[in-house]
Parts: C-alpha cells; structure tokens; sequence
C-alpha cells in the first residue's frame, strides 16, 4: 500500500462523518425529571451527587448550556421526541395527544428495524390514564400501567416507580429482546416532588431530599450503564442523558416548576456518548432538547425528517455547533389558573420573557436573573421581542384546537400536584395582557402544595385551611374550590362541601368531575333534585361514563322517576356490561316494580361479577319469592346469610 493511500485512510478515519462507522446503533434515551443542571457534578457542582453521571460524562459531550423548551414532562418529552418545538406540535400542556403526524423519534427508529420499548416512572407519562396519549407510538413495548392511588397503597405501587424498578424492567426487557438493534427509553421520575428517596440516601440527605433524590438517581444511572459494560453493549451504543426540566426552590418566588422560564427550571443537563466518541468534550453553544432526536437518528445512520424543526449537534461531536437562539414557553398558568402565557427568549448574553410585565437579564453579568433591565433597555427588549415574534411565527402551525383533560386524566395530574382540569380554557386567550403569573405565584405554589398534602393520610385536615386561603386571596380559581369541596364531603362536611362545589361547577360549567362531585355532595344531604340536576350535566359533558349514568339512575329512582332510572341503567350496561352496581340495581328496580322475570338474568350476571356479595342473593332470593319459585328463594336466602360478614 503507497505512503499516499494510507494516509487517505488515516484521514478517513479520523474525519469521515460519525454515522459511516455506527450503522443501527443500540440507543439508550434516559431522562432524568426535574433535574437541574445546578446539581450535576460535570457541570460544576460541589455537592458530590453525580459521581456515576460524573464519570459517564468522561466518555460523552457534555453540552453546558441545554435548555428545555416546556418546564413540564410531557410537553418536554414531547418536543425531545419529535424534534418539534411546542408550538408546533400543540402539546405545550399536560394531556395533550400525540398527533400520529408528527416525526416521532421510536416510530421512525422502529420502522428502520430497531426493536423498541418504554419504561417509565410515572402515570404522567401513561398513555391511557396519564398526561401522555400517542407516546406509545412506535414501541414494541411501553411499560406504564399505573393507576390511581387506593386506601393503603402506596404511590410506589400505583402512580409512580423507583428508579430501580424501572431500570430492573428495562435490562429484564434488554436481556431478553430479540436479535437486531434496540432503542430503549428509561424515564426516572424520582427527583420529582414529593421529595422521598429511598434509604440510605433518606437519612444522608434529611436536610435536602432532594439532594438525596438526585443522589438516588445518579446511583440507579450507575448501575444501568455497569450493566450495559458487564453486558458488553456499552462502547457500541449510543447513550443520551437528559432532564426534561428543572425544578425551582423560590428563586424567583416560584417553588416546584411549570409556572416560570427561568434557568432553575429551563437550564438541563445533557450528555450523548456516541459509539465513535474517544474522549469527553464539552460543548458551550446553546442546544435545545428539541436538537435530540435529529441527533440521534444522525448518530444512527439515518435521515432527519423534513418537519424536525430541531437541529443535530452531531457536529458538536468533533466541532463546536453553531450557538443558536433558545425558545421556551409555558401556558399552564393559564389553564390552570387563567392567567397569562409566558413565552422566553435565550440569545448572546441575553434572556428575555415575554409577559405583562416583560423582563430583559444580561446574564453574562446577571446570571441569575435578579436585575429586570427591561424598562432601562427598551430598544434590547424591543428587538428581542420582535426577533421572538418572527421565531415563533416561522416555527408555529395553525393550532388544532384546545386540547382537553378527561376526568380521568385531570384526576390523576392532580393526584401528583399537577394542577390541571378537565375544563378547556380559549387558547386564543393566552396573550400578553392578562394576570401576569408573577404577581400570583404564591397562589401557585400553596395550590400545588395542598394537592400533595390531599394524597397523603389525613391530608384532607392540612390541605383544607391552605385551600380556604387560597380562595380568600383569588375567589376565581375553580380548581380551588373544586378541591377543597372534595375535601370537605370526605370528612363529611356536607355544609361546606356543597357551596364550594357549586361554586367549581359555575366557575367550571365544562367540566364533568365538577358537576359530579357536586352531585355527590347533593346526595349526602339527600338534594335529589339538585343531585339529578348535576348528573344530568355531568352525563351530558361525559356520556361514556358508566359511574355518572349510573348516579343519575339511582337519583331517579330516588325522586320515583322509575322509566328515566331504568333508561339510565341500561345506558351504564351498554357502555359495561359487567358493571356490578347496574346489574344489581337494575335487577332490584325491576323487581320492585312489577317485572321479577326480567330482573332475574341481572341479578343473576351481578352475583357472578362479585361472588362474594350477599346483597344480590338476597335480592335473587326475594325476587323468586314474587314468582312463585319458593325452593330457589330458600337457596338464595341461605346463600345470603352465608356470605354476610356476620356469618363469617
């Protein structure tokens, strides 16, 4: 071989694109939520809580100055999956659907050959009952599956997992999968509030579980990337980390995240090892997450699809990346509360947020954000206002329409603090000249604060008098008064429980929980007409919902109304069949009431749905009494008595 050719060849192998040598990859995508950059030992932090990250981070780019584009999971993953920003892909809130439009990351790498599969730490990101419908587009396998939290459970066995429970899933699912490449995604919820790590780091960091949180995560990273080396998949992979977003402890008055833009809860850490890589490098410009998927299917040999509006830093990987302005925006003070969309700006030494009250930082002085210069740099603002303007214009599409919580949903969001209902607010109203979340934050941060206190034992006595507060300060947030009436009829507290929840359903005519719980509350002072009146809505807002038809019919029943409750009934049986409360209900009316022969077959079906229940068998047993079949009753009475707890 001539001197010539082999120095092409060195050449060629030192220069030549990353993606020539790394043909279908195996790819981890492993995010981190709440996690801020401040905590991250590669990223300057002294607090010694990243030492496996930390070490990770020695074979990867670390890029210092990632930002997130939503302070809130799913919108974040949303844009980190298809390369789009929120503005163009609608999902700038909780529970908006994943458009089958869109390029999705695990749908693109699973169409290419890569066998693919979830596994996440939260209900926020269950695709059914969670704040994520569509993300399990494209995976073999999405393991979510949470569920409200019942009476005695813990919320580790129901809305959330430990990290090392997630990453046991995921190596169970790596050792077994099948020949070919695999695109996995491990989600670690743990740094997200309730702040509650596992021993030992419970009692090292009991001035800061948070700290521990992290502390905890870090070791959980640590032992998936071992188990890849003992594996030997590690130097052939492509390995992202990242957080979703941050999380604020009172900055800028905010306490948790979602509300704000600032870094606490924008800044990310962001890490990519590439099977080419040599040796750590670290990247200065601004990166979004947005930039990660196109990155990655560059990494994977694969073309970038034209609607990416994201960019691959895949030549960060060698070179330093262009430094590209930032976008972030959030409207959950608006839908949560009515007030004001934020939208920021990131670019040269500046970040501008866009409110009613605007704010300019010079943060290569002000890093922090502490000195508002918006009124003594008017032309700055000015034009980075309008360069906002042209971006968000350039990157935007006609949206679809208001996005919608279901009651389910809304339930479980709230249940991990999220403020979120099913009630849809104008998104054409989130502008510039409403409530400026600034002035209300600590509204905010005592709402959020009492929807974890209402998740734990005795809550309801803790979360009552912030609620009340919270009222007093704004009497026009719904989901307070919806709350705090929930409360209330828990501990029986008819007399109060009824105003607040007329209240949430005036403040909230739309929402079917509000109209519900209201009926509830009507029902426990025995209202029946006021009760029929909020089913009757909530029916009407949610009439696949079997639990409301059947309320409705028995507050008919109540009010002798006997064809509407039967009419109501059958509509919960053809929405669920097996539903036990209809069946038995059902089966009594029509027994009460002239037709014993129809009521037999529903009676029957609810003892079989709940073989261990008396009360259909005593029903059954007084219904074959109607009909003359007298050695069918005795049967039915003696299995009666023999299923009474009593008896047992």
């Amino acid at each position: 071989m001539s001197r010539c050719r082999s120095l092409v060849l060195v050449l060629f192998f030192f220069y030549a694109p990353v993606h020539l040598f790394a043909a279908s990859p195996n790819i981890i995508l492993i995010t981190l939520d709440t996690t801020r950059a401040d905590r991250m030992g590669f990223l300057g932090s002294k607090r010694g809580l990243t030492p496996n990250l930390d070490n990770f981070a020695k074979q990867s780019v670390v890029f210092t100055r990632a930002y997130s584009h939503v302070p809130l999971t799913t919108p974040s993953h949303a844009t980190l999956l298809t390369g789009t920003y929120p503005q163009f892909n609608n999902i700038s809130d909780l529970g908006a659907p994943l458009d089958r439009n869109l390029p999705y990351l695990p749908q693109l790498l699973h169409e290419k050959g890569y066998h693919t599969a979830a596994f996440l730490g939260a209900i926020v990101l269950d695709q059914k009952v969670g704040g994520a419908p569509g993300f399990e587009r494209g995976f073999d396998k999405y393991d979510a599956d949470f569920h409200r939290r019942a009476r005695q459970e813990s919320r580790y066995q129901s809305m959330e997992r430990r990290g090392g429970i997630v990453v046991d899933r995921a190596l169970g699912w790596i050792n077994r999968r099948p020949a070919g490449p695999f695109f996995v995604w491990v989600h670690l919820y743990d740094p997200h509030d309730p702040y509650d790590p596992p021993e030992p780091y419970k009692s090292r960091y009991a001035a800061d579980p948070y700290d521990g949180e992290i502390a905890y995560t870090d070791a959980v990273v640590g032992k998936l990337i071992s188990s890849l080396r003992r594996a030997g998949l590690y130097d052939a992979a492509t390995i992202a980390v990242m957080a979703d977003h941050g999380e604020a402890f009172g900055e800028h008055g905010e306490r948790r995240h979602g509300i704000f833009l600032y870094d606490e809860t924008i800044h990310v850490p962001l890490l990519i090892k590439s099977p080419a890589e040599r040796a750590p490098k670290k990247v200065d410009s601004r990166v979004g997450l947005a930039d990660v998927a196109p990155t990655i299917l560059q990494l994977a040999g694969l073309k970038v699809p034209p609607a990416m509006q994201g960019q691959s830093v895949l030549r960060g990987l060698g070179n330093e990346p262009a430094d590209r302005p930032q976008y972030a925006e959030t409207n959950y003070a608006h839908r949560a509360f009515g007030w004001s969309t934020l939208r920021s700006w990131r670019t040269g030494k500046y970040l501008y947020v866009r409110a009613p009250k605007r704010e300019l930082y010079d943060q290569s002085v002000d890093p922090s954000a502490d000195h508002n210069l918006a009124a003594s740099s008017g032309p700055v603002a000015d034009v980075l206002s309008a360069q906002l303007d042209k971006f968000y214009g350039q990157t935007g599409k006609a949206n679809s329409g208001v996005s919608q919580l279901n009651e389910t949903q809304a339930e479980n969001l709230r249940a991990l603090g999220y403020l979120g209902t099913d009630s849809a607010r104008d998104s054409a109203k989130t502008n510039d000249s409403g409530i400026d979340p600034k002035d209300k934050i600590d509204i905010a941060n005592r709402l959020h604060e009492a929807l974890i206190d209402l998740e734990e034992e005795d809550g309801y006595k803790t979360a009552i008098p912030v609620l009340q507060g919270v009222i007093k300060d704004d009497p026009n947030i719904p989901i307070a008064y919806l709350e705090l009436g929930k409360a209330q009829r828990r501990l029986k507290d008819y007399a109060n429980a009824v105003p607040a929840l007329e209240r949430a359903a005036e403040l909230m005519p739309d929402s079917a929980p509000a109209r519900y719980e209201a009926g509830l509350a009507f029902v426990e002072t025995k209202d029946w007409s006021a009760a029929a009146s909020q089913f009757e809505a909530a029916v009407l807002l949610n009439p696949r919902s079997p639990e409301f038809h059947t309320y409705l019919a028995v507050v008919y029943e109540r009010l002798r109304r006997f064809d509407d409750a039967r009419n109501e009934f059958q509509s919960t049986l053809q929405i669920d069949p097996e539903n036990y409360k209809a069946n038995l209900f059902l089966g009594r009316l029509l027994a009460m009431n002239g037709s014993p022969g129809d009521a037999v077959a529903f009676l029957v079906r609810a003892a079989k749905i709940q073989p261990q229940a008396p009360e259909p068998h005593q029903f059954l047993a007084n219904t074959y009494s109607e009909l003359g079949e007298d050695h069918k009753a005795l049967r039915e009475n003696a299995e009666a008595i023999r299923l009474q707890p009593s008896a047992k």
